[in-house]
């Protein structure tokens, strides 16, 4: 690059305070009522960086300063469905080119669980597709989360600037930032034909079931241990954005290649006792832990075959196995009872997996070995390995 060109873009940094070297922080947070259908945050947030205003008066700015600039905004995605709110324009991306640099400018929006969040590149009908090689970006490809970094000063041919304080993490999370939002539209509509079941013992068990799976999610994060939203949990998330009020206990998956032999004894300390430890490592490990008011966690540990990956299953009294089939899929990030957690990516095929087609419709009567239709037998543990495979307590 030029020595011209680098001081005329070093100066269009100078416009936007709180940068990330290329990343204007962005703190921007709705408050709605939980009435309005699936929950959103309730706290009031506080802008970080430039306003609405600001973000109107930069183009005119970088443009006199001889830059063509391209700005993209769309509606918050959380208020999709909301009539009184759905048109509300956020700014997402901008993209500024002088000669033959460009500069991407990334708009990051805070959201409850402390994370970071950018959205979508979308390019609508009268965006030049020459603009600049859209297709080489690396951000806006698709939607992504990010934990919120704390900020550095440093200084770059003599300008003062913000960048992550631990860039390497930052850069590290990238290409594993995309992010899923909750259906909430989809969620609104299936509280509007189900009612919402707000009788105390049901909003009880929410509370304790967000609590366990805060707990759990703080205890598997120290360990660097992925997981992600399984079984009635993930229904829950992605048919209504809620925890299922009948469901009972709160389900996560984890990769047996990410099991750590200290994972028991982190639940434990954390106030969580075992309650029961099916199969080994090598086929078929299973984890419950006994959370409060009657509510347990249950971990369920992935395995990969050629075609497919699966879990296994244990009945405790006959020694009976049993394995669940689900298409090959990756994780994404989701924001559920405010937090940035995992699901699997191929959320659809994930569902239609375990719940069939018909997971629309809340069926409150569920035998996890037979109503399943990806379930299939597996033998039956040999007696002599009961002892090690059959864990009560």
């Amino acid at each position: 690059m030029s020595r011209i060109s680098k001081n005329v873009i070093l100066a269009l940094f100078t416009l936007t305070s709180s940068a990330f070297l290329l990343f204007q922080l962005y703190y921007y947070k709705h408050y709605l009522s939980a009435k309005n259908g699936a929950a959103l945050s309730k706290s009031k947030g506080s802008r970080i960086g430039f306003d609405s205003t600001q973000w109107e008066g930069w183009f005119p700015v970088a443009e006199n300063m001889g830059f063509q600039c391209l700005k993209t905004e769309s509606k918050d995605p959380r208020l999709d469905g909301i009539d009184s709110l759905s048109g509300t324009e956020i700014p997402l991306h901008c993209i500024c080119k002088w000669a033959t640099h460009a500069i991407h400018l990334v708009v990051f929006h805070g959201r409850s669980g402390s994370y970071l969040w950018h959205g979508h590149l979308r390019l609508k009908g009268h965006i030049d597709r020459k603009f600049v090689p859209f297709q080489k970006l690396q951000f806006g490809h698709y939607p992504g989360a990010f934990d919120r970094p704390e900020l550095q000063q440093v200084t770059i041919d003599g300008l003062e600037i913000l960048i992550p304080k631990d860039p390497v993490h930052f850069l590290e999370e990238v290409p594993h930032s995309r992010f899923i939002e909750c259906r909430y539209k989809e969620a609104r509509t299936f509280f509007q034909q189900y009612l919402d079941d707000n009788t105390v013992e049901a909003m009880t068990f929410q509370k304790s079931a967000k609590e366990l799976l805060q707990l759990a999610a703080k205890t598997l994060n120290k360990l660097g241990i992925r997981f992600w939203l399984s079984s009635g949990t993930c229904l829950g998330w992605y048919r209504q954005c809620s925890i299922i009020p009948y469901s009972k206990d709160v389900d996560l998956g984890i990769f047996i290649q990410d099991y750590k032999s200290d994972i028991i004894l982190a639940f434990q300390e954390a106030g969580l006792p075992l309650k029961h430890k099916f199969g080994k490592v090598e086929d078929s490990l299973e984890l419950s832990f006994q959370g409060k008011d009657d509510v347990k966690l249950d971990i369920f540990f992935f395995y990969e075959d050629t075609d497919y990956m699966w879990n296994g299953g244990t009945q405790a009294k006959t020694g009976r196995k049993f394995k669940y089939l689900f298409p090959k899929f990756t994780l994404c990030w989701t924001e559920f009872v405010d937090m940035k957690v995992r699901v699997p990516c191929e959320t659809i095929e994930y569902i239609e997996a375990n719940y069939g087609k018909s997971w629309k419709i809340p069926i409150k009567t569920w035998d996890w070995k037979n109503s399943p239709p990806n379930v299939q037998p597996n033998g039956i543990w040999p007696i002599s390995e009961w002892d090690d495979v059959i864990q009560l307590y």
